[in-house]
């Protein structure tokens, strides 16, 4: 039997009233969180992901503000803002006041900041391969998918 008729046994289970918490979508999304986060701090150590999530995003966008970031990526405006201050002692990101509404900070990437982000773009990819790497091709697709409905 192949890891895919595994999946699909389970897919094809009958519900059960029994709960058990190692069937529960949050346990098992911690789970994967864990093994995820751990192969990323053995490929990129000096960043956490939330900090590489910030750098990729603003490489995406270019300048945005503080809060727009967080939104972006998930976060609230106080993880942010920690994440900005890290990237920002590092060099790895500039914050100004906006022109147009003093009260917003905008945040952009530096010279060095793209330049790192860039240098990890190819690590962060094959990070996520290995973290998907138990599943096929097919079903990776079919998570990410899935995944994706649910956030």
């Amino acid at each position: 039997m192949t890891g895919e008729d595994n999946v699909l046994k389970l897919v094809d289970a009958e519900p059960s009233d029994v709960y058990r918490l190692q069937d529960q979508i949050g346990f098992l999304l911690r789970r994967a969180h864990q093994r995820h986060v751990a192969i990323f701090a053995s490929r990129i150590a000096d960043l956490t992901p939330p900090q590489f999530a910030a750098l990729a995003r603003l490489r995406d966008i270019g300048e945005t503000s503080q809060n727009q970031l967080g939104a972006l990526i998930a976060m609230d405006a106080a993880t942010v803002k920690g994440v900005i201050d890290r990237l920002k002692a590092r060099g790895l990101v500039e914050i100004q006041k906006s022109v147009s509404d003093k009260r917003r900070l905008m945040v952009r990437l530096t010279d060095e900041g793209r330049r790192v982000v860039e240098e990890l773009i190819p690590r962060a990819a094959a990070i996520s391969k290995e973290t998907l790497s138990p599943l096929s091709e097919r079903e990776a697709l079919t998570l990410i998918k899935l995944l994706s409905k649910i956030v």
